[in-house]
């Protein structure tokens, strides 16, 4: 089975993205369904996908989980939900089912260390408590905290968004190598290779500016721990569909078939428990 473990789907008439905060938002500035999705996974032969929140609302999540509940591709919903809400394990266990993880946007956060507030830790334990994977949509100034929290909650299955959005416009490596390197060395945390486009420069970047970041997610977390994202459609900023999911293949092209099966569908099928929901 080949998996996008990560893309998104939103109406901004019916529900508004504060994150679209100025015109370079414009060209994702309307509805995207299912069916804007499906022509491109056929062609690349994708069988399923990871459907994740933009919105921090429980409304958006439940429509989600609807999404995920009909017919399409579907296969799991990484929702959001307050971490900081002392009853979140009874608030989890009143959703509908196809939850897979939840994520809160982080690096929107003015406080680097929000990931290891007392409040913050207790949510990520109920979400441990009720075998859902944590998405880190975090920077590289948030990667301690991370760091700290995922040491911590070693019960907890962690996914890094998008390799922790190194600077690839600037070239820049650091601090970001080191911190995702010391991430990975937790097993209980995984990485997607997502949104590294967006990160570029929208408009002149080559895929071999993005294939050094890539392969260091490759070679700190191993295949095993590694999932394909596109990103989509916030990805169409900077690159179509069959773009991302060509720097993603040539990132992989040295390794077997089995760590590219891994990479394209394995590791997400596990970490998120999919084949289970």
């Amino acid at each position: 089975m080949r998996i996008d473990a990560h893309h998104h789907l939103w109406d901004p008439a019916r529900r508004a993205q504060p994150w679209m905060d100025g015109p370079w938002a414009d060209p994702i500035r309307r509805r995207y369904t299912q069916a804007d999705l499906v022509p491109h996974l056929t062609a690349h032969g994708i069988d399923a996908t990871v459907l994740v929140q933009s919105v921090s609302s429980y409304e958006d999540t439940a429509e989600l989980l609807a999404v995920a509940a009909g017919e399409g591709p579907v296969a799991g919903v990484v929702g959001w939900a307050d971490l900081t809400d002392p009853a979140l394990a009874e608030v989890l266990a009143a959703l509908p089912a196809g939850l897979a993880g939840v994520r809160h946007q982080v690096q929107d956060e003015p406080d680097p260390a929000w990931l290891t507030r007392p409040d913050v830790l207790r949510g990520l334990g109920a979400l441990a408590g009720a075998g859902l994977v944590y998405d880190l949509l975090v920077t590289p100034r948030e990667l301690p905290a991370a760091q700290a929290a995922a040491r911590a909650l070693p019960q907890l299955a962690f996914v890094v968004d998008h390799a922790a959005k190194p600077a690839v416009a600037t070239g820049g490596r650091q601090p970001w190598a080191d911190g995702l390197t010391a991430l990975a060395r937790l097993p209980n945390v995984s990485c997607k290779l997502s949104g590294l486009v967006t990160e570029a420069d929208w408009d002149t970047w080559r895929p071999q500016q993005l294939l050094p970041y890539a392969r260091h997610v490759l070679d700190v977390f191993g295949p095993d721990r590694v999932m394909f994202g596109s990103d989509w459609p916030v990805c169409t900023l900077a690159a179509g569909y069959d773009e991302v999911v060509a720097v993603a293949e040539a990132a992989t092209g040295g390794l077997t078939a089995a760590e590219r099966a891994a990479v394209f569908g394995g590791t997400a099928r596990r970490v998120y428990g999919l084949g289970e929901r």
